[in-house]
């Protein structure tokens, strides 16, 4: 497959301006489609969709849109490998398009966030998630944005493990859907506006546990 890259990706990796590499995570497969841990492929489709871009490629086991939003080149990227091998996946991207670790954003789901909230960041550590984990020691940086899509905490003593692997109820479809929208306009404005603009409107009005 690294050998066919550069046929399937004419141009990919020239010159101008770095692509931007958004990396929405989740788990592949029907059983796993609806799930909370996939509030990132969620995000990423409301995006592609909203741009009218496809994924149809497949690099370094990740489902990849290409294409362009507000000028800016992009990479929209959905790891295949499992969450807890994001890394796998979005490193290679990254260098197969020469792209830095400041035109990087990863959108994932948090626990610590109530859903309909929404929480972006310059940085940070991986707050104990899995697949950020993975992305940091593959990378070699904390040094992203990243978005992150609340979904709440697990009623009762429900374990969190096994909650993030359980679908919405009906009852939260509605605003699950409004948040990838607003996901997707966070993204769109962290492109056109910079970092700290659209944290300030991506943050508003989040609770959050530190």
């Amino acid at each position: 497959m690294a050998s066919d890259l550069s046929s399937l990706f004419s141009g990919g990796a020239g010159g101008g301006p770095e692509r931007r590499i958004i990396a929405g995570l989740g788990n592949p497969g029907k059983e796993y489609a609806q799930t909370r841990h996939n509030a990132g492929f969620h995000a990423l489709d409301k995006l592609a969709q909203k741009h009218g871009l496809t994924f149809t490629k497949m690099m370094s086991r990740g489902l990849v849109a290409l294409g362009e939003i507000a000028g800016n080149k992009v990479a929209l990227v959905k790891p295949q490998t499992f969450m807890n091998e994001s890394g796998v996946c979005v490193g290679p991207v990254m260098k197969f398009f020469k792209s830095s670790a400041a035109n990087l954003i990863v959108v994932y789901d948090e626990l610590d966030i109530p859903p309909g909230s929404l929480r972006l960041r310059k940085n940070g550590g991986s707050g104990g998630h899995n697949g950020m984990k993975s992305i940091i020691t593959h990378i070699g940086t904390q040094d992203f944005a990243r978005l992150r899509v609340g979904i709440g905490r697990p009623p009762g003593r429900m374990d969190p493990a096994a909650f993030v692997l359980t679908p919405y109820a009906k009852s939260e479809l509605e605003l699950m859907q409004l948040t990838y929208g607003r996901a997707a306009e966070s993204i769109e404005r962290w492109m056109t506006e910079g970092i700290d603009r659209a944290m300030n409107w991506a943050n508003a009005g989040t609770e959050e546990k530190d």
